[in-house]
């Protein structure tokens, strides 16, 4: 067994490393969760995470996984029988589908290659086509973290416009949120899904229900049955800070960390950080003569990157080979893609010198494990950085010297 000295490297797309300092603010007692004290964390909360999806609405915390947030949107707003229109993105979006199905809902799946996101034309002609209004719910994955394909949710939700169809918009925002730029009240979201352990930079054991009102209206005659996920009972205890049932007390002060976190950054500067970081992996992918396995660069993902695999290689040997010599976690191919691609994630709290050291594990790693590649996935990794950081000073002094 190889002994390993330094900090692991976890670089899989969530969970992401947890900062220090939301470690900290989670490292107390537990508190009364019936208490005062809690009431102004709870209150505190719920309303500053309505800044990260961008909205004024209500946002339901759970203390679940992103799964249990998917099931909150179903049984909120629809009805056995009902049918929904889902895109085939991924791993993921096939797990919606299947917790879909299992409540009863009539799902039309639109096929898909895995390299390319939910198609806004695909949306607008198969609602101007439903006359009748019987697809009640448009379900689209906007960052499908097992390929590294990001959905452009705002075109979706135009295409619904076009058509004039009256369908929810429910999104999956699990690795995206936090990371990349999402609007829910703009883009016109009925319920956005979220959870806690990639951008928000927390364990697992949060997720979320972003909801319009329109979502509101819905939930009013939607007859799944619901106790545990019901937002009605959320919703009025929330309103003074309180929960129906015990709360995960401790990652809501880790919570209320990270949110100071991102704003101390700012959101815009976040997103920016993570667009870099990504095109950067993207630069050291293509010079290593290797390819990113998402199609469409509209698409591209800043939360993580997929990169395929030569033929006759096997990207989980490269993996085992990486995590031994190295101490580096890389994502896995997940169902169909097994074998087939690695996951570099590149979310949460992180910054251009540890994006440096992952390039240069997986660099490293692809030598071990004899995989053809070409050299220099690094230093064009590390020239598109310093330009990035070039081209921001420059821009800082042009702004000074306007000021002057």
């Amino acid at each position: 067994m190889t002994i390993h000295t330094g900090r692991h490297f976890l670089q899989i797309p969530g969970p992401t490393n947890v900062p220090d300092r939301v470690l900290r603010a989670m490292d107390r007692p537990v508190i009364d969760h019936r208490g005062q004290e809690f009431a102004q964390l709870g209150a505190e909360v719920l309303e500053g995470v309505k800044s990260i999806f961008k909205t004024k609405g209500p946002v339901v915390i759970y203390p679940a996984s992103g799964s249990g947030a998917w099931e909150a949107a179903i049984v909120n707003t629809l009805s056995p029988g009902d049918r929904v229109l889902m895109f085939e993105t991924g791993h993921f979006s096939n797990l919606w589908r299947d917790i879909a199905v299992r409540h009863g809902l009539v799902v039309d799946y639109v096929p898909g290659n895995w390299r390319r996101g939910a198609q806004p034309e695909d949306a607008e002609h198969r609602l101007k086509e439903d006359k009748q209004h019987a697809i009640k719910a448009v379900m689209v994955v906007h960052n499908e973290t097992s390929t590294g394909v990001a959905s452009r949710i705002a075109e979706i939700r135009k295409s619904m416009d076009r058509a004039q169809h009256p369908a929810l918009l429910m999104v999956d925002t699990i690795s995206s949120l936090g990371s990349m730029d999402y609007r829910h009240e703009e883009w016109g979201v009925d319920v956005t899904v979220g959870g806690s352990q990639k951008g928000l930079m927390l364990p697992p054991g949060l997720s979320f229900n972003a909801i319009s009102e329109k979502a509101l209206a819905a939930n009013k005659s939607a007859k799944m049955g619901r106790y545990y996920w019901d937002w009605q009972e959320m919703l009025k205890p929330n309103r003074s800070g309180f929960f129906p049932y015990t709360p995960a007390t401790n990652l809501l002060w880790g919570l209320r960390e990270a949110l100071a976190m991102l704003h101390e950054e700012g959101l815009d500067n976040v997103f920016r950080r993570h667009d870099r970081h990504a095109k950067a992996t993207r630069a050291a992918v293509e010079a290593w003569g290797l390819e990113v396995w998402c199609e469409d660069p509209k698409e591209y993902s800043s939360s993580l990157t997929a990169v395929a695999m030569p033929l006759g290689h096997d990207a989980d040997k490269l993996r085992e080979i990486i995590l031994d010599a190295f101490d580096m976690s890389l994502g896995t191919g997940l169902a169909k893609l097994g074998g087939k691609v690695f996951r570099i994630g590149h979310l949460g709290h992180f910054n251009d010198l540890m994006l440096a050291g992952t390039l240069s594990g997986v660099e490293m790693g692809l030598r071990l494990a004899k995989v053809p590649h070409k050299p220099g996935g690094i230093n064009a990794a590390l020239e598109h950085l310093a330009a990035s950081h070039q081209r921001a000073a420059t821009g800082a002094q042009v702004a000074e010297a306007a000021l002057r």
